[in-house]
């Protein structure tokens, strides 16, 4: 049975919820009902929410695999806690006013690292 990634994907997941209605709530303010309407806001909103969508399954089924392939608890602990930091730094960092944020490039570079460490992983316990 999974103990942990199932934390870390209920979390992720209301990550992804928070971030939806940000983009419903800039919406309304915006009076925008699809597309972007030309508003940088509710662009940054829907970038945001889309780039999570993006990354945030395959990292999830990354993080199950490793757990069904019997990593160390503190593995998976450490591999799901390092990504959803990831996520809440980027963002934090994308949807800032300004156009360039550190804590953006931070959050996209640990969430490229924990993917590929999380791939290679699971590529290593299916080989050894």
């Amino acid at each position: 049975m999974l103990a942990i990634s199932p934390i870390y994907a209920g979390l992720l997941a209301l990550l992804i919820i928070w971030l939806s209605v940000r983009v419903s709530i800039v919406r309304r303010q915006k009076k925008v009902s699809t597309g972007d309407g030309g508003e940088k806001a509710l662009f940054k909103a829907i970038r945001v929410h889309s780039n999570s969508i993006e990354n945030i399954p395959v990292a999830i089924i990354l993080l199950v695999l490793l757990e069904l392939q019997g990593a160390p608890g503190w593995a998976v602990h450490f591999a799901g806690a390092t990504f959803l930091v990831a996520r809440l730094l980027h963002a934090y960092g994308l949807g800032r006013e300004r156009q360039f944020v550190p804590v953006r490039v931070y959050g996209a570079y640990l969430t490229i690292f924990t993917i590929t460490g999380m791939g290679v992983a699971n590529i290593a316990y299916a080989v050894l």
